[in-house]
């Protein structure tokens, strides 16, 4: 992999980690009702769930999920309607701690199996593959640099998203401040739901 290959791969990475997704929201109302130490769980299990989506899709099941369709919309329906039910539980906590006690408890597990139906993962992976990694004599090797660099990516950006949210408790905690907030989280994650629908 040349330095060109390799600074467009870092673009990529950067643009599609950091833009807001499923999985920064997510880490953002995570610390924010629960603190960062409870968001770090879910933090720790978006770069391994998304490594895992990376190395099936280099392995053909990208493939397989491209040329089948019904699989395809089996996965985006499944993702839409789970990126709903959280928005749901979301929209209604207005205390610190609810959201990710009561209301919305997203563990490691929860984390590692929502890449499988993030869409915005999934075409993520199938671009890193068809572009860096398939078809090259090198394959292996590509692989092998393009993993841990989306690996770190994964864990930076959620975490600087969760140190946002972190940043925001105290501040949420007067008024209705929290309920709007998580209200707002809501809506992007709507909004997502909706975008990975329409793709």
């Amino acid at each position: 992999m040349n330095w060109q290959e390799f600074t467009a791969l870092l673009v990529l990475a950067t643009a599609m980690s950091f833009s807001p997704g499923p999985n920064t929201t997510l880490s953002t109302a995570l610390a924010a009702n629960g603190g960062l130490p409870r968001a770090m769980r879910f933090v720790f299990a978006v770069p391994v769930g998304w490594t895992l989506l990376l190395v099936l899709s280099a392995a053909g099941i990208g493939a397989l999920v491209v040329a089948v369709p019904s699989l395809r919309w089996a996965i985006k329906a499944v993702g839409v309607a789970y990126l709903l039910w959280l928005a749901w539980k979301l929209s209604g906590s207005a205390s610190l701690g609810q959201a990710d006690g009561a209301q919305l408890r997203i563990g490691f597990g929860q984390g590692v199996l929502l890449q499988f139906v993030n869409i915005k993962a999934w075409l993520l992976a199938l671009t890193l593959v068809a572009g860096w990694i398939a078809g090259q004599p090198d394959a292996l090797r590509r692989f092998a640099i393009v993993a841990p660099v989306m690996l770190v990516y994964a864990f930076a950006s959620n975490f600087t998203y969760a140190m946002a949210g972190a940043l925001l408790r105290n501040w949420l905690t007067q008024g209705a401040r929290l309920l709007w907030f998580n209200r707002a989280m809501a809506a992007v994650l709507v909004l997502t739901a909706w975008w990975m629908a329409s793709v």
